[in-house]
């Protein structure tokens, strides 16, 4: 037997091919980047297949070194992101396929192989162009050597549609997945945890196709297939579940999404307990379920045991900590604004809690991108070009919710204590706290220390439309003297950032 017979494996579909015509495997990777958490990577899996029939001559040895040596390339390349290396498993993968084609014939698997490897190579660095003929002439050879409805067809189709998907063209990665679908359906069986796993990834191109019906009854049949076969505490059936709540979330069906999440932390506390970041990021999620419906008490309980729980497992400026310290804020705003007509007091007590728990998750995010800042620096002082990059996203996010947040408390509270003498008076706090998420991301992103975002673009959109909303009930000769705000210039700005980010709302929807 040869078993060095090697395929390069998309992040989430794979293609395991036996050259004995009679001998069937079928395996997904998706199901061994489900078990180890992770989703839509460009982690490289690799499976040999093994077979008895190989000929052996000087084309077998030089292709099996060229793919050996080729895919130890291309995984330095791709997890220790060495872009020599990829120059190098490309001239590699090249050797490769030119051996197996001489050395077994153009139209043997093994040129499939080396086609699907190359293919991935180019799929990872984003060369389109080259790796879609490579797919389909893999798939062209798998359908003469094994026949239409092989299984190795299907897992070829699969990882065509995974391409199509990466460059969203969803029409052509859906066509992909049906041949797919209907292909495992024949040979595995329609409670094959291989079909479910078919069943999923065809349901999430229908989803963002926004066929949410047809893709909600893929998903559940998919998790009900892993729930039959002993599967359902599984991480690849969670996953699925998580993927399922977001569904029903995406059309405000909260009730059924909270009974989804609600299972999934059952499962948490029962495998893993408390002591574990994943349960604390599940109860999390049911915490924001909850509080969309305005169950804020059972919202706020759970956001505070997950604090508990970060707290023990984390250092303390953590920023996930940040972040659960913002959630908590949120719902004690929420809190004061069911209580504002009722119990003044407690209305305003709940204010002053949110207002000293923002104030330290930016304590947080600022102490997270100052440190950032600091190994920014160091690096620079060795000569080498230095940006903070994507690290810095989440706690620039942190920092420009927390301070839009602090903003809108500061306008609430004035308004609760106010009377009509004040009531077109400046809010010196609010305004403070606005321009502190506006030189927050003046600082990081304008100065091109952290790339631009949508997500940081739509925060920072979000501080100066209230900032222009503040000051619409101040005198324009306070704002533009006193602040050194320009009405105009703010106006500028909102409406740039609107066109800007005008493309990305358009394909969430």
């Amino acid at each position: 037997m040869d078993p060095r017979l090697w395929f390069f494996l998309s992040g989430n579909a794979a293609i395991i091919l036996a050259i004995k015509s009679n001998t069937v495997l079928a395996k997904d990777a998706s199901l061994d980047n489900e078990a180890q958490g992770m989703e839509g990577d460009d982690t490289m899996q690799l499976r040999r297949v093994e077979d008895a029939s190989v000929k052996s001559n000087i084309h077998t040895s030089k292709w099996r070194v060229f793919t050996d040596k080729g895919r130890e390339f291309f995984l330095q390349a791709s997890i220790l992101c060495l872009c020599g290396k990829v120059e190098e498993a490309e001239k590699l993968f090249l050797a490769a396929l030119q051996e197996a084609e001489e050395g077994f014939g153009k139209r043997d698997p093994h040129v499939a192989s080396a086609s699907n490897n190359l293919a991935e190579l180019y799929r990872v660095n984003k060369l389109y162009h080259k790796a879609e003929p490579l797919y389909l002439e893999a798939i062209s050879i798998l359908e003469e050597s094994f026949g239409p409805e092989d299984i190795r067809v299907g897992s070829a189709f699969h990882n065509l549609g995974q391409f199509y998907i990466v460059q969203r063209k969803l029409d052509e990665a859906r066509v992909c997945y049906e041949r797919a679908l209907k292909i495992k359906r024949l040979v595995l069986g329609l409670n094959h945890t291989g079909y479910a796993d078919m069943m999923y990834h065809l349901g999430t191109v229908l989803h963002l196709q926004g066929k949410e019906k047809d893709s909600e009854a893929l998903v559940q049949d998919s998790i009900r297939i892993l729930e039959d076969g002993g599967q359902g505490e599984s991480v690849m059936c969670l996953k699925r579940m998580r993927y399922l709540a977001q569904i029903y979330l995406k059309s405000n069906r909260f009730e059924e999404a909270e009974k989804v999440q609600r299972k999934i932390l059952h499962i948490m506390e029962i495998t893993k307990g408390w002591n574990a970041l994943d349960t604390a990021i599940t109860a999390e999620g049911l915490a924001l379920i909850l509080q969309s419906t305005g169950s804020l008490k059972e919202a706020e309980e759970l956001l505070e045991r997950c604090l508990d729980a970060r707290k023990a497992l984390l250092p303390q400026d953590h920023v996930q900590i940040g972040v659960n310290l913002l959630h908590i804020a949120r719902v004690a705003m929420l809190n004061s604004d069911q209580l504002k007509n009722i119990d003044y007091p407690k209305a305003i007590s709940e204010l002053d809690k949110a207002k000293e728990v923002l104030h330290e998750s930016m304590r947080i995010a600022q102490c997270s991108l100052d440190k950032l800042m600091k190994q920014n620096k160091k690096i620079r002082s060795n000569g080498a070009p230095g940006e903070i990059g994507k690290n810095g996203q989440v706690p620039l996010v942190i920092l420009l919710q927390a301070s839009d947040a602090l903003g809108l408390l500061e306008i609430t509270k004035k308004q609760l204590q106010g009377s009509k003498q004040s009531e077109h008076a400046p809010n010196i706090e609010a305004e403070n706290a606005l321009f502190k998420c506006i030189s927050a991301y003046k600082e990081f992103v304008t100065e091109r220390s952290i790339p631009e975002s949508p997500e940081t673009k739509a925060e920072y959109l979000k501080c100066l439309k209230h900032l222009l909303s503040l000051n619409s009930d101040s005198t324009t000769e306070r704002t533009q003297h006193s602040t050194g705000v320009n009405l105009q210039d703010l106006r500028d700005e909102i409406k740039r950032l609107e066109v800007e980010l005008s493309p990305h709302r358009k394909r969430k929807i």
